[in-house]
């Protein structure tokens, strides 16, 4: 009782010295506010209100369809321009998508002869040049369907008709993957940072000697501020969740909050030793962020939150899974995204708490080593 007594008026004195600190708190409040609204809004790579334009060569019906057919949210109202402009408006940008409706179109589908359409993109927009092709040509051939003489003949149908459904994002709206990633990312990179200044901030200030002379052991002080400061993240993780993510964003969250919550602090009591582990092994706060960015960097890219993990190489696949972020990213969009169960995520569960146990085990040496030190 008395070591829980240390830790918890440790960890009281380490969110006082957090409260004081305006920098800190600043970060705290951008990382879950701004970092995560602006990207879900704002780095779209779907194709939404493409700008447009068609080049009618033909002067039918059909073509005029076709037009009309370009259609918001994929597609701003389609121009009509002549055929010797295309070169003109595409250099300077005017437009992303030219698609060129070729003479005797209609006439080529009445009579069953495939028309030839030409679709001129603009590749400086690679998201939307990407994609968009594929869907000016869904939408050409679901225009001129009705118009195809041999529509209802066997022999003209495919052997195999895909339907295709979306599950959990029926839509696939790209800001409900992008606000849920940013949040499981920032939650990475504020432990990390949070753990490892509080470290710093007491060898800096000169507090690590006067903790020293009292009556205390260096389990005492490092859980003390894994406890503060994880509260601090998963405090402020979860009111972006609800007031950010699902309040402004207008994402749906399917599953357990509270099992996503007991999930996030097993998820921080290994990634807070991390953060205190890359304290010890420098000696400054421009060390530390020199030491700590290319680690998140690893952390966030390798995790399968920005590319899936079957992706990566094997070696890569095998030296990932001692990450604790690969196991939460996996979890989070599990129970966030596909209501998973207890049931389903315990693995994730159970291999986080067994990295963040020997996270713990090293980093509780390595910070005895450095108080050692400092005596």
């Amino acid at each position: 009782m008395r070591t829980l007594g240390h830790i918890y008026h440790l960890g009281v004195k380490e969110l006082r010295s957090l409260a004081r600190d305006p920098v800190l708190l600043f970060l705290i409040a951008y990382v879950f506010t701004f970092s995560v609204y602006t990207p879900a809004k704002s780095a779209v790579m779907d194709v939404v209100n493409a700008s447009i334009a068609i080049v009618n060569e033909d002067d039918s019906r059909s073509a005029r369809l076709v037009r009309e057919a370009m259609l918001p949210p994929l597609f701003l109202p389609a121009a009509e321009i002549a055929f010797g402009d295309i070169n003109h408006v595409m250099d300077r940008g005017r437009y992303t998508f030219v698609v060129d409706i070729p003479p005797d179109f209609e006439q080529d589908i009445a009579s069953g002869t495939p028309p030839q359409v030409q679709i001129i993109t603009d590749a400086t927009a690679m998201s939307q040049a990407g994609r968009g092709p594929s869907y000016i040509q869904q939408i050409i051939e679901q225009t001129v369907r009705p118009e195809w003489p041999g529509r209802n003949d066997p022999a003209n149908l495919p052997l195999v008709e895909l339907e295709t459904r979306a599950r959990f994002n029926p839509n696939m709206q790209q800001s409900w993957f992008v606000a849920v990633n940013q949040v499981i990312n920032n939650i990475s990179v504020l432990a990390i940072f949070l753990t490892g200044a509080a470290v710093l901030r007491e060898r800096e200030h000169g507090n690590i000697e006067h903790l020293l002379v009292m009556p205390l052991t260096p389990l005492e002080l490092m859980s003390a501020k894994i406890w503060a400061n994880g509260i601090v993240v998963l405090l402020a993780a979860m009111a972006s969740l609800f007031l950010v993510v699902k309040g402004l964003i207008g994402v749906p969250i399917a599953g357990s909050i509270p099992l996503f919550a007991f999930g996030l602090c097993v998820y921080l009591f290994s990634v807070t030793a991390l953060g205190i582990m890359l304290a010890t092994i420098v000696n400054s706060m421009p060390q530390f962020g020199l030491l700590a960015f290319p680690v998140y960097i690893v952390m966030s890219l390798l995790s399968g939150g920005q590319t899936p993990l079957e992706s990566m190489p094997e070696l890569l696949q095998k030296i990932m899974q001692f990450v604790p972020s690969t196991h939460f990213v996996s979890f989070s969009q599990a129970v966030l995204f596909r209501d998973a169960t207890p049931a389903m995520v315990w693995p994730a569960l159970f291999k986080m708490f067994l990295i963040g146990a020997a996270y713990s085990v090293f980093t509780l040496s390595r910070f005895r080593k450095m108080l050692a030190a400092a005596k």
